[in-house]
């Protein structure tokens, strides 16, 4: 169990951790010289860990590193003094973070009248009257002699023995809270792990810098350890890096993790003795270990009044200065975080972060702050079924799954509880799967309605139609079963209904039967208009308007300016097109024509066709496929 010290400055928190422990925190020179403690300081025994802060109010960014991965608040209180400002801004820290265990050292009752002592704790009772530490038991101790040591000791174990296990489940996240250099191990980082495991010779990435890191050896709790788990303290060795490529408010985790951002929306909670925080407001944002301006703007009102609280989106206002990760930091649903006035003078509020990919657009809209309220419920299921029911074009799991750290049999089961219908990495709602199915065949009518002299729809421009923002995989599952019940019919390349048919006029089909061997005669470089009109000697105008008109059937296609394929060819082309890219990634100019012969002149008119009707993709001076063979009926 990791423990957190809190309370103001010279109320005995290090001397207590060390009658505790038997480790003095303090280790920096500043600290032995002056008497108090600077930086972060850190002692373990067999089952608790202890992390020791500063209690100056200058050090409150010291003090906010440490905390947020604390299980449980140790308020040391001097008898003498009794509360003071930074053990109550302390005490405000803790609720903020959703530290909901803790118990009250009362400490120099060695010092202390008897009357005092019982005063200082009707004061404690007071303090902590409607606050999570409510009912947070108080013990009087005297660090020196030992006095109340052993009781307050006793608690402890018992606390930690009563903790819930965290669960394991998701990537590894480190918060870094130190790095130093070590003789034999190299470059060190300590911290607290927010989720995951982790063990040696894992393959990790510093972030948001984007340092990949491999794990040669860990310490957990300060003993010698194989593997470490989400809750404890951990110091990794780390390969492939350096110390000076390190700071304080980065994070080590599971590569897939990694994803740095500028902005996230939020639920934040202002502090009832604060004033209101106002829409555009810049705060101090503490998280993790980092501490980095930010801009805060309301959603949901144009200010948070005393004690409030309501939806926030967060952006960064310049560089991390701890981090120098060019103005980017890390962050996942679920993270608390501190926020402090611009001045860094006094603690304003704080909250959980919902949303690290959150919109640009209509972010205060009413179906938005649904969802933010859906996303701030504890069960993913939520805010996963609210968003497959509003989102036509289906959400994106990969995304949902990052955002909330969600491991693949979580999201698995998530999607099976919820019914999900799933296409790759796109999940469905079943009513919106079905509505999806009625745009489709409402597109496909109203094309048959405005063109009735063409055969059908060609598949991506249907898609399209349906709806833009719909992925081609997720068309492509959707057409399966009407294709296979024969509610929708392919002719060639084209889509339409099975009622719907059109016939060449018998003129245009015999002129036709005599003009196609010519473009079958060389499939893959038919002869161009001109050179057919000439070879057949019919008029060139007349030969041009019959293969618009046979375009349109769907039995030619127009690859370039005059230059008809048959539909065959076409098909049997795509064919050649996704076996390439399957072999090679990609398809170049050079190698189609390889495969089909003829000039490299030719195979670049057909690869930028089929750029044009949307099958390939170009990417610089190659193409990458967009869509399946079967579109074009092969």
């Amino acid at each position: 169990m990791i423990i957190g010290t809190a309370g103001h400055i010279d109320h005995g928190k290090t001397t207590l951790v060390k009658a505790l422990t038997g480790v003095d925190c303090d280790r920096l020179k500043e600290e032995k010289a002056r008497g108090i403690t600077v930086d972060l300081g850190y002692a373990y025994t067999a089952t608790l860990g202890f992390i020791d802060v500063p209690g100056h109010e200058k050090l409150i960014h010291n003090m906010l590193a440490g905390a947020t991965g604390i299980d449980f608040a140790l308020l040391v209180i001097a008898a003498d003094d009794g509360p003071m400002p930074q053990t109550r801004e302390h005490l405000e820290i803790i609720e903020l973070l959703g530290i909901r265990r803790g118990a009250v050292a009362l400490t120099k009752i060695d010092i202390s009248p008897v009357d005092r002592i019982n005063q200082a704790k009707s004061e404690i009772v007071e303090l902590l009257a409607g606050t999570t530490l409510a009912d947070a038991p108080i013990f009087p101790v005297a660090a020196l002699s030992g006095e109340g040591i052993a009781a307050l000791q006793a608690h402890l174990e018992v606390a930690a023995a009563e903790r819930e296990t965290q669960r394991a489940g998701g990537g590894f996240r480190l918060a870094v809270d130190r790095c130093f250099s070590l003789s034999g191990a190299g470059t060190v980082v300590t911290g607290t792990a927010f989720a995951g495991s982790v063990k040696v010779g894992d393959q990790l990435l510093l972030s948001p810098p984007n340092k990949p890191v491999r794990v040669r050896s860990l310490r957990v709790q300060d003993a010698p350890a194989e593997v470490g788990h989400a809750g404890q303290r951990i110091a990794l060795a780390l390969a492939g890096i350096e110390k000076a490529e390190i700071a304080r408010g980065m994070w080590v985790l599971a590569p897939a993790l990694h994803a740095p951002l500028r902005r996230f929306d939020a639920k934040i909670r202002i502090l009832s003795a604060q004033p209101a925080l106002k829409h555009g407001a810049l705060a101090h944002l503490h998280l993790g270990a980092e501490d980095v301006l930010v801009r805060i703007a309301l959603l949901g009102a144009e200010e948070i009044p005393p004690g409030g609280e309501d939806w926030a989106q967060i952006s960064l206002e310049r560089s991390a200065a701890s981090s120098g990760a060019e103005g980017e930091i890390a962050a996942l649903a679920g993270d608390r975080f501190i926020l402090r006035d611009a001045g860094a003078r006094h603690t304003i509020g704080g909250g959980v972060v919902l949303d690290i990919f959150p919109p640009s657009r209509k972010r205060r809209s009413p179906e938005r702050l649904a969802m933010l309220a859906a996303l701030a419920d504890p069960d993913p299921a939520v805010a996963l079924l609210l968003a497959a029911e509003r989102q036509a074009a289906g959400v994106d799991l990969a995304a949902y799954a990052l955002n909330r750290n969600l491991d693949a049999d979580t999201l698995s089961e998530l999607c099976r509880r919820l019914q999900l219908k799933l296409v790759g990495t796109t999940a469905f709602a079943p009513a919106g799967w079905l509505a999806l199915e009625n745009r489709l065949f409402a597109a496909l009518t109203a094309e048959h309605e405005r063109a009735p002299d063409l055969t059908g729809v060609e598949r991506d421009r249907l898609r399209r139609l349906t709806m833009p923002t719909l992925s081609r995989p997720a068309f492509d599952a959707l057409l399966v079963e009407p294709l296979q019940d024969g509610r929708i019919a392919q002719t060639h390349a084209w889509l339409h209904l099975p009622e719907h048919r059109v016939q060449l006029a018998p003129a245009d089909r015999d002129l036709w039967l005599t003009l196609q061997p010519a473009l079958a005669a060389d499939p893959y470089n038919p002869p161009r208009v001109r050179d057919v009109a000439k070879a057949s000697g019919i008029a060139e105008d007349t030969v041009r308007a019959l293969f618009k008109r046979i375009a349109r059937h769907g039995d030619a296609w127009p690859v370039a300016h005059d230059h008809y394929f048959t539909a065959q060819a076409v098909a049997e082309l795509a064919q050649h097109v996704a076996r390439i890219n399957e072999r090679d990634g990609c398809v170049r100019a050079a190698s189609l024509r390889d495969a089909i012969g003829g000039g490299r002149k030719v195979a670049i008119h057909i690869l930028e066709f089929f750029d044009r009707i949307g099958y390939t993709r170009r990417v610089r001076d190659t193409h990458v496929s967009r869509g399946t063979p079967t579109q074009f009926g092969s």
